[in-house]
């Protein structure tokens, strides 16, 4: 255990008016200016996760400069470059997506605009995700003080998750309580309450009390048009027959799922085939596994609707979450649709297009049968 002391002075006007109001209650003003931090803490003892929470005067910023020194908030995020280009030029595509998918930044279109356009949250987790690739040990100031308290603990559990697995030391500091539950941190020290709590036996069986709650409905088309941009394909929706779910959090509608007809019915076709496609969960809420329960909750409920679901996508993070999945959905295939080598009579190789009914070339896709 070390002893930390953060002793901070603001100073105090001697005007005629605050002069007035202090001695109307008889303050010392000497000593109320004053704000006095002592705790003794264990932060050498190997982590993960340490958080230093406290409301703002608390002595948060000033303890963490004393104990990691006046650059540990140095910033890595440069605004007018897109994220992935601003990993180590040594690390490879696949690092560099795995990053990021682990800190829940997971839409491609947001790893290609300049940060500037992000939101505050895309932007903490992209910030995240540059801590994680070049630092073994590191310190974010103001941790989701700038989010909407949903997206705060979606971040939250995001983060813990991908230094717990790439065994790295993040200290959060912040102001909001309502993060810990989601956080989970090895350890905590509380300015407010000026007190330490060592979690590193705890935060393994840590069963977690608060609760969100998720709702899905029958969603318009027209809402598509506020999720095609965090989509991969074409902002453009499959012809024939569809069917639209939106998956809410306080009315607010923050994922979006479409069921298409790929293949169009005969008339006595049963059951009918749709195929899901255009997941998207909007980039804040991504970390609280909700891709998956949208894709399984809706796939049931169209099977209740006499609909035979299929999926054929090429997003590798759907894959994983579906083969994860194996009451619930089986492997049929993956293809990579490619151009084949003829032979000419000569002996001579030429290449030909393979015909790929609407799938992309070159693109490699996973094709699956629900079974729940």
């Amino acid at each position: 255990m070390e002893t930390f002391e953060v002793i901070l002075k603001s100073p105090v006007s001697n005007s005629f008016l605050c002069q007035k109001a202090a001695d109307s209650l008889d303050i010392n003003t000497e000593k109320k200016s004053v704000h006095h931090l002592k705790i003794s803490a264990d932060i050498k003892t190997d982590f993960n996760i340490g958080l230093i929470i406290g409301s703002s005067g608390s002595g948060k910023t000033t303890l963490a400069k004393q104990i990691y020194g006046g650059e540990c908030f140095e910033t890595l995020l440069k605004m007018d470059i897109p994220i992935i280009e601003q990993f180590p030029k040594d690390m490879e595509y696949k690092q560099c997506a795995n990053i990021l998918n682990g800190v829940g930044l997971t839409s491609v279109p947001c790893w290609i605009r300049p940060v500037y356009t992000l939101s505050n949250g895309q932007k903490s987790r992209a910030e995240a995700a540059l801590i994680l690739a070049t630092k073994s040990e590191a310190v974010i100031d103001e941790w989701t003080s700038v989010v909407d308290r949903t997206v705060a603990k979606a971040m939250s559990n995001c983060v813990q998750k991908a230094a717990r697995k790439q065994n790295k030391k993040i200290i959060l500091l912040s102001c909001h309580y309502d993060v810990v539950e989601w956080l989970n941190p090895d350890w905590i020290i509380d300015c407010n309450k000026q007190e330490y709590i060592d979690r590193r036996s705890l935060w393994q069986s840590y069963n977690r009390q608060d609760k969100l709650e998720f709702e899905i409905r029958k969603a318009e088309r027209s809402s598509w048009k506020m999720f095609s941009k965090y989509h991969y394909l074409s902002e453009n929706l499959a012809g024939g027959h569809n069917e639209f779910f939106g998956l809410f959090h306080k009315n607010e509608q923050i994922g979006f799922q479409c069921f298409s007809n790929y293949v169009p019915w005969a008339n006595k076709a049963k059951p009918k085939i749709m195929h899901f496609n255009r997941t998207v969960i909007h980039p804040d809420y991504v970390g609280l596994g909700l891709g998956s329960f949208l894709i399984n909750e809706t796939s049931l409920i169209m099977k209740k609707n006499g609909f035979k679901v299929r999926g054929k996508f090429s997003s590798a993070p759907v894959y994983k979450l579906l083969i994860n999945c194996k009451k619930l959905w089986k492997l049929k295939s993956i293809d990579r649709k490619i151009k084949k080598q003829k032979t000419n009579l000569n002996g001579s190789m030429n290449r030909t297009k393979v015909k790929n009914k609407g799938f992309r070339e070159k693109i490699k896709t996973y094709s699956f049968d629900f079974i729940g």
